[in-house]
């Protein structure tokens, strides 16, 4: 499943560009990408002055600052003439199979910034499930390497996987299917199959 909707994303990002204020000097259109969601920022609040955040956006009527760069968007096929964005920015998300409406885009501005804010879609969904992926996927790989060499280190296992040895200890502490035999440089690892 997709994190963000592209259709949403694309259109957040052509209105940037295309209605950023271009008079404020060193700043910028910009993109952060957080675990939880993605924001596009832009330069200049609404030109009327309101706060997005205060209004309905299905209903806010379009305005454009830049109506040449729009034209230009519009020539190039990636921006319609009438009023939409933020329309196409939300019924995106709406259409998601996954969408619920805590992931529902969101808008803000002040007088010297606008912000859309887009939920990754599968953010908290999959959280403990990667978890426990990735610990099974270390233990896979902790035993593959024992089976290639019993006599291995925990140092080399650590090496090997790139983590630390601590890491390592405590994963095997954990497996109950895998066991020291002997002391010291001596011994050597035993697998039991778990039945």
């Amino acid at each position: 499943m997709p994190e963000y909707v592209e259709r949403s994303y694309h259109e957040a990002l052509v209105n940037a560009l295309a209605h950023r204020d271009y008079l404020v000097n060193g700043s910028e259109v910009h993109i952060d990408i957080y675990d939880d969601r993605m924001e596009i920022y832009s330069p200049g609040g609404m030109p009327d002055g309101s706060l997005i955040q205060e209004r309905d956006p299905l209903t806010v009527p379009s305005t454009r600052r830049n109506p040449i760069l729009a034209d230009v968007f519009n020539r190039l096929g990636y921006m319609e003439r009438k009023g939409s964005g933020f329309g196409k920015i939300i019924s995106g998300y709406e259409f998601q199979i996954n969408y619920t409406e805590s992931k529902k885009p969101s808008f803000r501005s002040d007088r010297y910034q606008f912000t859309v804010v887009m939920p990754n879609l599968n953010y908290d969904v999959t959280q403990d499930v990667t978890q426990d992926v990735t610990q099974d996927n270390l233990n896979i790989q902790i035993i593959e390497l024992i089976r290639k060499d019993s006599t291995i280190s925990t140092d080399k296992i650590a090496t090997a996987l790139g983590v630390s040895t601590r890491t390592i200890k405590r994963h095997i502490k954990e497996m109950d299917n895998v066991n020291y035999i002997g002391s010291g440089f001596s011994g050597h690892w035993e697998i039991t199959d778990n039945e």
